[in-house]
């Protein structure tokens, strides 16, 4: 009976605190946007950005690349993605951004060589609207290629899925060929 008192009071107790806590829900600490900053850095979450773990963590061990690749980007412009590529050997990061005001919408992408040697590479930034021309860079590149980036009026298509490119050569071969939407498309 002793040994079970020992058991029941302690949860007796929880079961109290609980009932009279109020319990905070996940919306009340979900990162919302431009709110929340890339740690050690002043380079802001978009709203999506905020929401990917992924993108989050990759963002937190490369604070001085996210802030590189924003100052190529330019101002306004928000961390959208950042994904390891072709997986966690990290030949190369994507990292991609977007903007939106009142009047100006718009897509960046950066494509980071974590290889520490020059690679034929091409990155390619389209928009969502036919009769728009995609913005393309391409070369040998011992730190990055871009940015690339199309800004516009609303209907210009560049904020809502623009579409990205990623290639890096190794001796003629593709060792990562990655195509994706800036930001997730509706």
């Amino acid at each position: 009976m002793r040994t079970l008192i020992r058991f029941i009071a302690p949860a007796a107790a929880l079961v109290s605190v609980l009932a009279v806590t109020p319990q905070a829900s996940a919306a009340d600490h979900s990162p919302s946007g431009s709110s929340m900053r890339v740690p050690g850095t002043s380079v802001a979450f978009s709203e999506n950005g905020a929401r990917d773990a992924q993108t989050r963590a990759i963002a937190a061990q490369n604070p001085a690349a996210v802030s590189a690749t924003a100052t190529l980007c330019g101002s306004g412009y928000e961390l959208e993605a950042a994904e390891q590529l072709p997986d966690a050997r990290r030949f190369g990061t994507l990292f991609t951004y977007t903007r939106s005001t009142t009047s100006v919408s718009g897509a960046c992408a950066v494509f980071d060589n974590n290889l520490g040697t020059a690679k034929h590479m091409k990155l390619k930034l389209c928009p969502n609207k036919t009769g728009v021309a995609c913005k393309v860079d391409e070369g040998t590149y011992s730190q990055y290629a871009g940015p690339v980036k199309g800004e516009g009026n609303h209907d210009a298509g560049w904020n809502n899925c623009s579409r990205v490119t990623a290639i890096m050569w190794s001796s003629g071969v593709a060792i990562i060929d990655r195509v994706r939407y800036v930001a997730p498309c509706d």
